[in-house]
Order: structure tokens, then sequence, then C-alpha cells
């Protein structure tokens, strides 16, 4: 096929988290560099399926770059080489014809592999549901909440809310801190009117929870931001920090 590539890749292959992985080579020709990431593993998993072999795990649901479940190490960065994107909207043109592609699960003990490259990140959902839900009345369509609320601050804690959860932010810190995340999830609430009244209470069990999950501290070096799919700003953990310490003093 005319404008297609041969790709190695090496892959961590792991039956389950008691089991020990090691990673396996394979080489795949015909491959599209109109094809997304995910679907070249696809065509990948096509052609083990067709030999008689187990097909690589991996987790993925919207393929747009929004539900954030696309979680894989891809030659040594989060998502793969691009700024700002999910491994399911990195193309395979970012790359070239004969390259070696190297795909890890995260590797953070908070998330322990499930199979293959699945990892299991229910910490991130223990640490949300140690947030709880805000009890102001929000409205509905179309009319929704009438308290006003200035659009700087409306876009800064649509911002944050723009956290897809995937855990890029701990595969990418050395210390494999959550900060970033819990940031994100504290300040968007933080920011509104509508989170005021849970506020104390909110940033001290999720800072709680993620101590108990057993993420490491913020390492201060920005590699959560620099490899956050959606550019969560670090600025956020400041005001995490500043919710925390008030929490705490009032």
């Amino acid at each position: 096929m005319s404008g297609t590539m041969t790709i190695t890749l090496n892959v961590w292959r792991q039956r389950d988290r008691n089991s020990e992985g090691r990673f396996a080579l394979y080489t795949l020709p015909n491959v599209s560099p109109d094809m997304s990431f995910l679907e070249m593993l696809d065509l990948l998993n096509l052609d083990l399926v067709r030999k008689g072999e187990e097909a690589i795990a991996f987790d993925h649901d919207c393929r747009e770059g929004i539900c954030g479940t696309c979680s894989l190490y891809i030659n040594g960065r989060a998502h793969g080489p691009l700024k700002g994107v999910t491994a399911c909207q990195l193309h395979m043109r970012t790359f070239h014809d004969g390259d070696s592609i190297t795909i890890e699960p995260w590797r953070a003990k908070p998330f322990p592999v499930i199979r293959d490259l699945v990892v299991d990140r229910s910490a991130f959902d223990r640490i949300m549901a140690a947030g709880g839900f805000v009890s102001v009345r929000t409205g509905g369509a179309p009319d929704a909440n009438t308290i006003p609320i200035p659009k700087p601050v409306a876009e800064e804690a649509m911002d944050a809310a723009a956290c897809i959860g995937c855990g890029a932010c701990v595969a990418a810190c050395k210390n494999g801190s959550a900060m970033l995340f819990v940031a994100a999830k504290v300040s968007q609430l933080a920011l509104l009117p509508q989170g005021h009244a849970e506020r104390a209470r909110r940033v001290e069990s999720m800072v709680a929870q993620m101590d108990a999950e057993g993420f490491g501290a913020c390492s201060n070096t920005y590699a959560c931001e620099a490899e956050c799919p959606k550019q969560i700003s670090v600025t956020h953990i400041a005001r995490l920090n500043s919710e925390y310490l008030r929490a705490n003093l009032t």
C-alpha cells in the first residue's frame, strides 16, 4: 500500500496486577498516517487475533479527547509527544516510517496495572466521592442559576472543570502526585458562589483521601502542567493550598 508506514512497537504486556510484566516486540506494516494512535492499536490487535494470539488490553471510550480513558505512556511521555493532546487524538502522521514506539501503562503506585496497558484509576473516583456534592440549588435549563458570575471567574472555573481525570499529571510527576487533579476539582467549585457552602469540608476531605490513596507530594517541577492534555494550569495548585490553609485556620 502506498503512503503507509511500517512501525515497530515495544508494548508492555502483563496478565494481571499480580503477574510479572514484560515488553513484547511487534512489527506492524500498512499503518496509515491518518490513523489515530488507538486505531493503530486496533490494527495491531486485529493482526494478533488473526494469528491466534491474545489482543493487547488498553482503555478507550469516546476517542474524542473528552473521557480521559486513553491513558498511555508513549515513548516516555504521557499521551505522547504532542502538547495538549490525548492519546486518542494523536495521529500516526506524528511518527515516521520505520519508527520504534514504546507503549507503557501509567507508572504510579495508586494506579496498579489491571492488564497490559490498563490501570486501575478508581483512586480518583474515591477522591471525587470524598469531595461530595454542591448543596446549593443551581437551577435547571433553560434558566439555570440566577447568581451573576463575573466572566473572568466563570472562565477560570471552566478551565479547571476541563480536567478529564486521565491521570497524566500523576504519571508525569516524579513523585506520583495527584495535586493538579485534586486542585482542578477543588478550584472549579471554590471559584463559584454555589460551591462556597462546602468549600472547607470539601478541600479537607479530598486532600485527606488523596494522601490515603498513596499519591506523592507536589514536586514543583510543573511536569503535570506540561503533560496535561487539557493544559490545566499549576496556578490551581496554589489555590488548592490556599483553600486548604483557609479551611484549617477557620
